[in-house]
């Protein structure tokens, strides 16, 4: 029997021509489709080192799914602007990385709304193909683009305008429930935009009629391969039981649906090092 060992990173996102989940999990130098495995047993087990998944040093805890403390400091992409852009600060001459901020942040943005069990505003970088691999991170059945910003500062000054409105957070247990019930996305993105239309207005006066655009686009539905939903919930943490098996029914946003209502978040656990056996 094959045993896949190695530090492992957040499941790779696709979809294929039917526009379900496509999921790869790094471990080590091998990848593993995890498609393939629902519905085999899969047997996990944490080999007590953790390697930041950044510079590879060995650190005793992950920060931020999967960075040594060293890194967490000092890094762009682990500042706190990353969860609040809002709060960028390139222009004031303080980021950590100028580089990495031009080529990550002063970039164009997309604004989105998204069904993952309730509606919520978010912002994301890519829309390849009419699909954000982050709508599909989040466990999102809909998703649908409706604005286009200049920068990562403007999408997080537009998010807090419209998150006085509507969730901008995944109920992560609510996701994985079961199918989210349709939402009719542009209905919402219309009353969101006719109501935050005065701060909207007043971003555009501050920083020029270029800083952001609507989008027209459709709802996009995402399906994701899932045999059986957990009913009650039972989250697995490998702090403190450091190994698991049992029969895979399904994988939703970085969630690992396992038998008995377990699950596992797989991003949670980005450079930990796993002995990985699927049969």
């Amino acid at each position: 029997m094959t045993v896949f060992s190695g530090n492992i990173k957040k499941m790779s996102v696709d979809v294929n021509d039917d526009n379900v989940a496509q999921y790869q999990l790094n471990v080590g130098d091998n990848v593993l489709n995890m498609n393939d495995a629902i519905g085999k047993h899969i047997s996990i087990n944490y080999q007590a080192t953790i390697n930041c998944v950044h510079c590879g040093r060995k650190t005793k805890k992950s920060f931020n799914q999967g960075y040594c403390y060293p890194c967490l400091t000092k890094l762009a992409q682990c500042d706190t602007c990353i969860i609040k852009p809002e709060k960028c600060h390139y222009d004031q001459g303080t980021c950590r990385e100028p580089a990495w901020g031009e080529k990550n942040c002063l970039q164009s943005h997309f604004v989105y709304l998204s069904n993952t069990g309730n509606a919520k505003v978010g912002i994301t970088r890519f829309v390849t193909d009419g699909v954000s691999s982050r709508w599909i991170d989040q466990g999102a059945s809909q998703a649908i683009p409706i604005l286009r910003v200049q920068n990562r500062l403007m999408s997080g000054l537009v998010e807090t305008a419209l998150k006085s409105q509507i969730a901008d957070k995944t109920n992560w247990r609510k996701m994985l429930q079961g199918e989210a019930e349709p939402i009719d996305l542009i209905a919402l993105k219309n009353t969101l935009l006719e109501t935050a239309a005065p701060e909207l207005s007043e971003l555009q006066n501050q920083f020029g009629i270029q800083a952001l655009a609507e989008v027209e686009s459709e709802i996009i539905n995402i399906g994701y391969p899932v045999d059986t939903y957990p009913t009650k919930i039972k989250s697995i943490n490998l702090d403190k039981e450091l190994g698991f098996e049992g029969k895979l029914q399904g994988i939703k946003g970085q969630y690992l649906l396992l038998d008995n209502d377990r699950v596992i978040n797989v991003r949670k656990y980005s450079g930990y090092h796993l002995d990985i056996q699927i049969n």
